[in-house]
C-alpha cells in the first residue's frame, strides 16, 4: 500500500466501558486513564499518517481531536464502526490500516511499508487481529472477535487478494488483562 494513501482506522469504546476483563482486576488502579495512555501511544505512533478515532462516544471524540486525529461518529460495535468508516472512505485512500487502540508496542505504525494486499498482524496468541492492512476498493468484510485473525485471512482468499499473516510483530501485544502489562 502507498505510504501516503492509506489511512488508520483506530475504533475506540467509552472509556468507561472498555476493558472490562482489566476493571475485574484490583491490580489494575486507574483503568480510564491507562486506555487513555495506551491509546494516545497509538495514535502518536500512526504518525505522519492521517488517523481516524472511530467511536460513537462523544467523549472519545473529544479526546480523539486533541490528540490531532479525525474522528469519525460510527455505529456501535468494532465490526459495524470498521465497516461503516471503510465503505465511507473516499477515493483518495488506497487502503485502512485498522489498529486496535491497546497496543503496549505501537512503534512503527507510521512509517511501516505494508505489502500490497491484506496484512494481518495477529495478537500474541497467533488468533486475534491486533493490526489490519486492507485495500479500499473491495468488498472486505471485517470479522474482529473470536479467531478473527484466521477469518480476516480466509476473507482475503475469498477475495483473491494476496494476504500475508505476520505473527511475530511487536504488536501481537495488546492489553486485554492484567498480565498482558508484563511483555515476555
Amino acid at each position: 500500500m502507498n505510504h501516503g494513501r492509506n489511512v488508520v482506522l483506530v475504533p475506540l469504546k467509552s472509556f468507561g466501558e472498555a476493558k472490562s476483563r482489566l476493571r475485574a482486576s484490583p491490580t489494575v488502579a486507574s483503568v480510564d486513564e491507562l486506555v487513555r495512555e495506551l491509546a494516545r501511544g497509538v495514535i502518536a505512533a500512526c504518525s505522519p499518517r492521517r488517523v481516524i478515532v472511530l467511536s460513537d462516544d462523544a467523549e472519545v471524540a473529544t479526546f480523539a481531536l486533541a490528540q490531532g486525529a479525525a474522528y469519525f461518529h460510527s455505529p456501535p460495535g468494532l465490526n459495524a464502526a470498521v465497516q461503516a468508516a471503510y465503505d465511507d472512505l473516499t477515493a483518495d485512500v488506497d487502503g485502512v490500516i485498522v489498529v486496535h487502540g491497546d497496543l503496549l508496542r505501537p512503534s512503527g505504525l507510521g512509517s511501516y511499508a505494508f505489502p500490497p494486499g491484506v496484512t494481518v498482524v495477529t495478537d500474541r496468541h497467533g488468533t486475534g487481529t491486533n493490526v489490519l492492512a486492507v485495500p479500499t476498493g473491495t468488498r472486505y468484510r471485517f470479522q474482529f472477535g473470536q479467531n478473527s485473525a484466521q477469518l480476516h485471512e480466509n476473507e482475503a482468499h475469498r477475495l483473491r487478494l494476496p494476504v500475508v499473516v505476520e505473527r511475530h510483530s511487536s504488536w501481537r501485544y495488546d492489553v486485554d488483562e492484567p498480565g498482558d502489562l508484563v511483555i515476555e
